[in-house]
C-alpha cells in the first residue's frame, strides 16, 4: 500500500489565526482531516507531521518509511540547503506544496531550494493543495 509522508514547516502550526488575510481561517488540524478523507478515498496510508525546527524537518525525512514526500517546508523553503540535501539523501520523490502563490509575494519567497529537488510544486490553491497534492503524489508514485 502507497504511504505518504505529508510534513509542514515552521509557524503552520498557527494556521487559523496566523495571518488570515494571506493563509485564511482553517487550521492544520482541519488540513489533516481533509488530508484523511484524501488518503481514504485514494486507499493509501500517510502520515502528517509539522515542526518548527529545521533539524527535526531533515531528522523525520531522513527517517521516513514513506514512498513519497508532500513537503511544505514553508519559511525553509527559501533558506534550508540542509532540507534539500536531506531531500536528495533519501532518494524519495518530493511534492513542493505552498497555501500561498509564493511567485506573488516578497522577492526573497520567489527562490526556492526544494524546487531545485522536486518533482513538482503546487502553489496557491490555500488548503485544497493538500488533497491534490496527494492525487498527485499517488499518481507519481504509480508510474
Amino acid at each position: 500500500m502507497t504511504h505518504i509522508l505529508i510534513l509542514n514547516g515552521p509557524n503552520l502550526n498557527l494556521l487559523g489565526t496566523r495571518q488570515p488575510e494571506t493563509y485564511g481561517t482553517i487550521t492544520l488540524k482541519d488540513i489533516e482531516a481533509m488530508c484523511a478523507r484524501e488518503a481514504g478515498a485514494l486507499g493509501i496510508t500517510y502520515e502528517f507531521e509539522q515542526s518548527n525546527h529545521e533539524g527535526t524537518m531533515v531528522d523525520l525525512i531522513h527517517a521516513t518509511k514513506a514512498d513519497g514526500i508532500i513537503l511544505n517546508a514553508a519559511a525553509y523553503t527559501h533558506s534550508s540547503i540542509a532540507i534539500m540535501d536531506a531531500i536528495s539523501a533519501v532518494n524519495k520523490p518530493v511534492l513542493e506544496l505552498h497555501l500561498s502563490n509564493i511567485h506573488q509575494r516578497e522577492d526573497f519567497r520567489h527562490h526556492s531550494y526544494i524546487s531545485k529537488v522536486a518533482f513538482a510544486m503546487i502553489c496557491g490553491l490555500g488548503a485544497s493543495g493538500y488533497p491534490l497534492a496527494l492525487r498527485a503524489m499517488n499518481e507519481h508514485l504509480a508510474l
